[in-house]
């Protein structure tokens, strides 16, 4: 009976079996291999991360060792001379440098002055020395310059336009026609007076006007219209006539 259960007694397809066996493996390790590879973004990406990672640069060189100072020799020359004293060598030189001077030529009697002499010296010398013979030649060859001219004085141009009041003004008046009150402006009793900014010219003429606000629009034409014909005597200053810039009043009045 036992060995009824636990013996096979039926044949088995053993080459059938490990090719099929074969086949199942080889399939799931290709699918796990291409799996990752199709569906990346389950991967984790913190790994991955990881694995791309550039690794850190290597340290840098260590700096060049400073270089050693350079020790200059400096040379003390010994003093000849300490406090006014000659100091008596340290060591014997080797060779002696000869000094030799030149004789001076005999002085003449009574005549002064430099060996050689001087440019612009005196034969003989001067009294006050080279600087004292400049001074007596310049002064006695060269006249004193000449007092400078004064300066003229100039006149300023006289203006070309002058400003005068308007009461000075009308008394130069010489033809002046009084405006024709309008119209309109008695029917609606206006009445006032126009202001006007005139510039006159240097023959007395009006040469231009402009009526200074507030002024009213039925009034300011005919006081523009009949100042225009007005002449002045021509204004002079030093002698010259020049333009004058005033103002005109223009009255109107209902008794006109």
């Amino acid at each position: 009976m036992f060995e009824q259960t636990f013996v096979q007694t039926g044949k088995t397809n053993k080459t059938w079996t490990v090719v099929a066996s074969a086949l199942i493996q080889v399939g799931l390790l290709i699918v796990a291999v291409i799996l990752p590879m199709i569906y990346f973004e389950v991967l984790p990406s913190a790994t991955l991360q990881s694995l791309l990672v550039a690794p850190p640069p290597p340290p840098p060189p260590p700096p060049p060792p400073a270089a050693a100072p350079v020790i200059k020799q400096v040379k003390i020359i010994p003093r000849q001379f300490d406090a006014g004293r000659l100091t008596a060598p340290k060591a014997i030189p080797k060779e002696v440098a000869v000094i030799k001077e030149d004789e001076l030529p005999p002085a003449a009697s009574g005549m002064g002055g430099v060996v050689g002499g001087v440019p612009g010296g005196v034969a003989g010398g001067a009294m006050g020395g080279v600087l004292g013979s400049i001074l007596t030649q310049t002064n006695a060859l060269t006249p004193p310059p000449p007092p400078p001219p004064a300066p003229k004085k100039e006149a300023p141009p006289p203006p070309k336009r002058v400003v005068i009041g308007g009461n000075v003004q009308a008394a130069m008046l010489i033809d002046g026609p009084k405006p024709i009150y309008p119209p309109l402006a008695k029917q609606a009793r206006v009445s006032g007076v126009v202001h006007l900014h005139a510039f006159i010219s240097k023959e007395g003429t009006i040469e231009s006007l402009s009526v200074i606000p507030p002024a009213h629009p039925l009034l300011a034409p005919a006081a523009v219209e009949a100042v225009k014909r007005w002449r002045y005597k021509p204004t002079l200053l030093n002698g010259e006539p020049v333009e004058v810039e005033t103002t005109i009043d223009v009255s109107f009045m209902l008794s006109q």
